[in-house]
């Protein structure tokens, strides 16, 4: 057993010297700006919230953001979005702290476009690898930087001719395709907004996030594969696009019939040309490789945009109704990216960087931004664990990957298969591997080094889709601990506060942050301000709440222990309870629904509690019901590992659910709060319902 105060990685000297963040340091040092020199990373972080202004403005420039910063740093919105803040006089510091957090304004004049930052490096780059894609039949692709802007630029034709100007938002229901990444692009590059979606989502999931941002355009494909089962989308397209009001124009990538999976899987339903349906529903369709050979190559064009325009939207998980669509900006993405990327993650020019992900995490949108720094997008199209476990890391050997970001859970899923790709792999170029989407465990921490590769930086990080980033990430320059996450972002002043607000350390409470960052949300799409306010910062005053449990320790790391909401969270997956009960409540016989996380081996399942019609009873058939209805609507997570009938579903004296209670049943914990609870009777049930 490894001992716990004892690091179980350390960097070598060379790599301490070669890292971006020591030279990032040095530069700083260099200067002759700062009171002091900074000696480590601790002097740093502190500095770096400190003076939030020289440190953004160092970021900037050190990671080479493309744009013009204008001349004020900082404005607080003063309610008719115009900066508060007068232009900068000669001598004069642009910084003053902010009276809200929550509403700063940042670099109110800067001007930058993100495709501009992403596609920057073509020009020193031009025939190095941009893209590099296979799927899981091993099929490959690969883009060049120059490759990479002609079809960009063919593209950005095409949404030009279907007048996509800045504001109007694009949206794909696609899988993690090159197409996908080069649709992006011309679309940001227009100053447009861009949103996306992964194809395993059920129709009205996706009809419930795009439907409230009314796309212009929708980039679609025929269809997507996963664990050898291909899995047509005519149907769920002609759906989607019948329900879009706005919509003008639909793409639609051939990515099936121009693969092998037609000649080596079972195509599960025949397929119609998703062009068959531009009559019905009155919106014109192009396929994809028509616009490639349409649009001759021209330079590219970009359009800049004030530094907190919209960029992307992204989705809550939708638990308390319908998905929030939370807007992040241009700038505030940009350079929080760089930030992580560059001076957490070390990534370098020419470096290959892999994620496992769809197009419907933000880790999507994470990854893709590694183009600003120069490096090659290694994607993966398929099951993680087919045709063989060993099959990213395969991959990884190939494309010589330098940095494999994960979740916890498929760390731990090839665990229990007990591969060992230290043994049957070569990985020279790997220097980071990244894990999400859960805890990752002390174990975990073993394993990794056991058997995957010793000389490793291990980077536990978490943040989400709230802020298009990390609020804890990892430190190239310092020792790893197992079970924690290194270190809180560079800016970013992270506490742990318990339930009356109050800071503590060395025990557990809640992750907030107490300073302002430009990667905060833009906001709410079509929100006046309240619900995001609502959302975020009316627990505590002036302090931003995230809701994960973690403790901080002696060292300034972080362990984490799990959300501390509701929210579902099966396989490292956020899922709203709501997309459940929205599907489960429509069901003949079913009166009311309550779903919660059943911790389970280090894993969260689903469990649903029905309550039915009277002499109603949960039969076979009603079960299978149920299944199919949410593996269809929603998606195959969202189905339930048990299903349990009880007389009510308790709920507050004002009618809300009280899933915190159940959960705390389910789990074996003390119901806080009885007295809230109009028929706190049902919780007895549902411990007798549940008894083995």
């Amino acid at each position: 057993m490894h001992q716990p105060n004892k690091p179980i990685w350390q960097p070598s000297d060379q790599r301490i010297a070669q890292a971006n963040v020591t030279r990032f340091m040095d530069s700083l040092n260099q200067q002759g700006v700062l009171e002091r020199a900074l000696q480590n990373h601790t002097a740093l972080h502190q500095w770096s919230v400190e003076q939030p202004e020289s440190f953004w403005q160092n970021v900037w420039q050190f990671c080479g953001m493309v744009g013009s910063q204008g001349d004020r740093f900082e404005a607080q919105d003063n309610g008719i979005k115009e900066p508060g803040y007068r232009v900068k006089k000669q001598g004069e510091s642009r910084w003053q702290q902010p009276k809200s957090h929550r509403d700063a304004v940042w670099f109110p004049d800067a001007q930058i476009n993100y495709a501009e930052n992403l596609l920057d490096s073509a020009k020193a780059l031009p025939n190095e690898l941009a893209i590099w894609f296979e799927n899981e039949l091993g099929e490959q692709q690969s883009y060049t930087w120059q490759t990479l802007c002609e079809e960009v630029s063919s593209v950005q034709q095409w949404l030009i001719e279907c007048g996509v100007q800045p504001g109007d938002v694009v949206a794909a229901y696609t899988p993690y395709l090159p197409q996908t990444v080069i649709a992006m692009l011309a679309t940001t590059s227009l100053g447009a907004i861009w949103t996306s979606t992964s194809p395993d989502f059920g129709v009205e999931s996706v009809i419930e996030r795009f439907g409230q941002v009314k796309p212009k355009v929708l980039f679609t494909c025929d269809g997507y594969t996963f664990n050898g089962k291909t899995f047509d989308m005519t149907n769920k397209n002609h759906d989607v696009i019948e329900h879009l009001n706005g919509l003008k124009r639909v793409c639609s990538i051939r990515y099936l019939k121009q693969s092998g999976y037609l000649k080596q899987t079972p195509y599960l339903k025949p397929s119609d040309e998703l062009n068959q349906h531009r009559i019905e529903t009155d919106v014109s369709t192009q396929s994809w490789q028509d616009i490639i050979n349409h649009y001759p190559p021209q330079p590219l064009c970009f359009t800049r945009v004030n530094f907190n325009s919209p960029l992307f939207v992204l989705y809550s998980s939708g638990t308390t109704g319908k998905p929030k669509c939370i807007v992040h900006s241009v700038g505030g993405t940009t350079i929080n990216h760089l930030k992580e990327h560059q001076l957490h993650c070390d990534i370098k020019p020419k470096d290959r960087v892999f994620y496992y992900t769809t197009c419907g995490w933000m880790m999507w949108n994470w990854h893709v931004s590694a183009l600003a720094s120069g490096a090659c997008l290694v994607i993966f199209d398929g099951s993680p664990v087919y045709p063989q476990p060993n099959v990213l890391w395969d991959l990884a050997q190939r494309a010589e990957v330098s940095t494999f970001g994960t979740s916890a859970k498929y760390l731990e899923a090839i665990e229990k298969a007990e591969l060992s790709p230290v043994k049957s792999h070569s990985l020279p170029q790997l220097r980071t591997l990244c894990s999400t989407g859960s805890v990752l465990y002390p174990e975990q921490f073993d394993y990794v080094y056991k058997h995957i590769k010793q000389d490793l930086h291990l980077a536990s990080i978490s943040g989400g889709t709230d802020i298009c980033g990390c609020f804890v990430l990892g430190n190239p320059i310092s020792a790893v601990y197992r079970g924690e996450c290194q270190q809180a972002g560079l800016g970013v002043d992270i506490k742990v506060f318990n339930s009356s607000g109050q800071e503590v350390n060395q025990e557990r409470g809640e992750l907030v942050c107490t300073n302002s960052l430009p990667n905060f949300p833009a906001g709410f799409w079509n929100d006046t301000g309240e619900r995001y306010h609502r959302t975020y910062w009316d627990k505590f005053d002036n302090v931003w709440h995230h809701g994960d449990e973690v403790e901080q320790t002696s060292r300034g790391g972080y362990r984490f222990y799990g959300r501390g909401d509701t929210t579902l969270n099966p396989g490292g997956v956020r899922i709203g309870t709501a997309e459940i009960y929205q599907q489960v409540n429509t069901i003949e016989g079913v009166v009311d629904s309550i779903a919660v996380g059943k911790d389970i081996d280090r894993n969260e399942q689903i469990w649903l509690f029905v309550q039915l019609q009277q002499d109603m009873i949960l039969s076979d058939e009603l079960l299978a019901t149920i299944k199919n209805k949410l593996k269809s609507a929603c998606s195959p997570r969202h189905v339930p590992s048990q299903i349990f009938a009880i007389s009510d579903v308790p709920k507050t004296r004002s009618g809300k659910l009280v899933e915190l209670a159940v959960k705390q049943v389910i789990n074996g914990n003390n119901v806080e709060n009885l007295g809230a609870i109009a028929n706190a009777e049902v919780l007895e049930e549902i411990k007798r319902v549940i008894a083995p």
